[in-house]
């Protein structure tokens, strides 16, 4: 330092953006000291605070959505433990609590069938279901929150049918057991959407050191409330149903916040429908307005399998269409049209190679078959983008279907429609792509809900 002509070096540091601090060295007759100029700092019990229930780095460490989503989440906990609350003062009423009649052994068979049917439904719906959470954690979320309101209505009331209550209570049982699955599942894909630093760990952490906060307050309100509303069922049944209402809208508000940056197959229909009618693409934050968080059927006149299996779908009239004469293509499509619905298929086989590029691509030119199935595009419409070449598919397409239906077959494959879609895709997909990561996107990886099904094709001498 000696070396250095001058008055005063200044150092600044921060921790995150809650606290900084700027420091003055300064040198005179060989003596250096150093002076605080400023500090910027929050109250003490507001740094408690920070560090017992927030992540570490917090907001930096966390995405954008996660204090709205907290604080929903934290209603929505604080609600459910209070119905809660009161459904077990009716399922311990239902098992003979305060009645001496009631046995012991009858009591604790009650609640093994309840458990027993508990633990079947668990293994059944992460079987039949477990896929699909990381694809739609935000449905299946508020799915596991109204079927949850749904199980404590159930055990309210299972009391007043006497004859009734073990299968009731087991319901119930299958219920919440199907409610651990989803809420915990769809729980972590939320902890990772949230943490923006590989950490996880914290802030699942510090998630249930919220929870447990709150649901000890439940629990002090609960300890309060119970012996001024026991024995008045008015009182509880409207107690129940505010709390119930305020529970719901709070987990719909809560899973509306949360703003995902990963492409599963409503967003990417959302993203390339706008593409094609626009030329331009919605940003994460515009799709959240627009995507659903209600699991509702299928209401697209063509499905889509993605991962199809090979001797399912394709036959001898549409093998090579699917697979294309040079076997460079990474994934393959068939249409399968139902002439008596109105309905149909499109199935995706994908190549064992295949990158998630190519998925996206497969899964965009599908897009492309739908919109051309569901809209009548073959009329110079001014509000699409892409006028000429949807045109043309759009006319091929409606051609093939006249011509099946006029077979008399039941159903058919759009053979020609799928040969120009692939032309249509592989001119506009290198556009989408580029908008899509430059919009934020994430595009390493998808939540499209693939199979395990692929294809390697070798030519033989």
């Amino acid at each position: 330092m000696s070396d250095v002509d001058h008055s005063q070096i200044l150092i600044q540091e921060s921790y995150g953006s809650s606290e900084s601090r700027t420091y003055g060295l300064s040198r005179i007759k060989n003596v250096t000291k150093i002076n605080v100029l400023k500090s910027t700092a929050p109250t003490s019990a507001v740094q408690f605070f920070k560090s017992v229930f927030l992540p570490q780095g917090y907001p930096e460490s966390v995405s954008d959505d996660y204090l709205a989503y907290q604080l929903w989440d934290t209603l929505q906990a604080f609600c459910s433990s209070i119905t809660g609350t009161l459904a077990t003062q009716a399922m311990l009423k239902g098992v003979g609590v305060g009645d001496k009649n009631a046995t012991v052994a009858a009591a604790a068979m009650t609640w093994m069938l309840k458990d027993g049917t508990g633990m079947v439904g668990r293994i059944l719906f992460a079987w039949t279901r477990g896929t699909s959470l990381d694809c739609d954690a935000k449905k299946w979320r508020l799915f596991a929150d109204f079927l949850n309101d749904g199980a404590m209505f159930i055990e309210m009331i299972a009391p007043n049918f006497p004859h009734l209550f073990t299968v009731l209570v087991c319901m119930a049982g299958v219920a919440k057991s199907i409610v651990g699955v989803a809420g915990g599942a769809t729980r972590a894909a939320l902890t990772m959407h949230q943490a923006r630093r590989n950490n996880m760990a914290d802030v699942s952490a510090k998630d249930g050191s919220q929870e447990t906060l709150v649901n000890l307050s439940a629990l002090i309100v609960g300890l309060v409330l119970l012996p001024s509303v026991t024995g008045n069922a008015g009182i509880i049944w409207t107690l129940f149903f505010i709390f119930t209402a305020l529970h719901l809208f709070a987990n719909y508000k809560a899973v509306c916040s949360v703003v995902m940056e990963t492409v599963n197959r409503e967003r990417l229909h959302i993203l390339a429908y706008n593409f094609f009618r626009n030329g331009s693409l919605l940003s994460p934050v515009e799709v959240c307005n627009r995507e659903s968080v209600m699991i509702l059927r299928n209401r697209y006149k063509l499905s889509i399998v993605l991962g199809a299996e090979f001797n399912k779908c394709v036959s001898s009239e549409d093998c090579f269409v699917v697979l294309d004469d040079k076997l460079e293509r990474m994934y393959g499509l068939t249409v399968h049209s139902n002439n008596v619905t109105g309905t149909g298929t499109i199935y995706i086989l994908l190549h064992s190679q295949s990158s998630v590029k190519d998925i996206i691509k497969a899964c965009f030119q599908a897009e492309l078959l739908r919109w051309c199935y569901d809209n009548d595009s073959g009329k110079d419409s001014a509000d699409i983008h892409f006028r000429g070449p949807i045109k043309d598919l759009s006319q091929i397409l409606k051609e093939e279907m006249k011509t099946l239906k006029h077979s008399g077959k039941p159903t058919g494959k759009l053979i020609h429609s799928v040969i120009q879609s692939y032309s249509i895709a592989d001119a506009l997909f290198p556009s989408f792509i580029n908008l899509l990561q430059s919009f934020g996107w994430v595009t390493d990886y998808v939540m499209l809900g693939a199979d395990e099904w692929r294809i390697t094709c070798n030519i033989e001498r």
